[in-house]
């Protein structure tokens, strides 16, 4: 079985353990509107959606909750709905003119929460909707990122046809790749070499994805970037 490097885990996980806390912290908080013209109605969609209740869903959206009214964390009905995992709701949503692009508070996208989550399917539905690849949450990972690190190689192909590009470099200056050789994500690795993923470049410590394959002792990566 193969086992992780100490320090690449730690270096991966206390950003991922970060970003878990960010979209989940909220989860069970109580629903809360921005100033609209109902407040009331406004929570009830939020919770509606918390609680994955379609039909409470409907009954707001008729009552003239405002789409895009958001609780505590930010999150807005649709983001709520990506967390859980309900397309249905989030088609619904989307429908009635729900706003993609908004962020939770510290700047997850829905787009980045269904790439976490390796949920092809919600991802399809956000960027056949117009979301965007290119924002980053507070951590300044993005959504190719997130779906390289947690070797979501479907969801990968599909950000990169939508235009992310492949050598993309957050602050911490780990690529894609990277994050999915450090990883070893085999798939995600060579789909990302397919698509011209620079090997060679090298992170602030000036390692390359190869030399984390090597910490973490993923023989199957290590072959694929000899």
């Amino acid at each position: 079985m193969n086992c992780t490097h100490p320090y690449f885990l730690t270096r991966f996980f206390s950003r991922l353990t970060a970003f878990l806390f960010l979209c989940c912290a909220g989860l069970a908080a109580p629903a809360w509107a921005q100033s609209e013209s109902n407040p009331s109605v406004n929570a009830q969609l939020l919770v509606a959606a918390r609680n994955t209740d379609i039909e409470a869903v409907k009954k707001s959206l008729d009552r003239g909750a405002a789409l895009n009214s958001r609780n505590r964390l930010g999150k807005t009905s649709l983001y709520i709905a990506i967390e859980k995992n309900r397309i249905d709701i989030a088609k619904m949503l989307i429908a009635a003119g729900a706003d993609v692009h908004l962020p939770s508070l510290e700047k997850v996208t829905p787009l980045i929460a269904a790439s976490y989550a390796g949920s092809l399917p919600l991802v399809d539905l956000l960027l056949n909707n117009g979301a965007k690849h290119q924002p980053t949450d507070r951590l300044h990972k993005s959504a190719l990122v997130y779906a390289a690190g947690m070797g979501h190689t479907e969801v990968v192909e599909r950000l990169l046809q939508a235009g992310a590009p492949v050598d993309q470099t957050p602050v911490d200056a780990l690529t894609p790749l990277m994050w999915a050789a450090g990883q070893g994500h085999a798939e995600t690795v060579k789909l990302l070499l397919t698509k011209g993923a620079n090997k060679l470049l090298k992170d602030e410590r000036g390692l390359t994805a190869m030399d984390m394959a090597k910490e973490a002792k993923h023989a199957p990566v290590l072959v694929l970037l000899e």
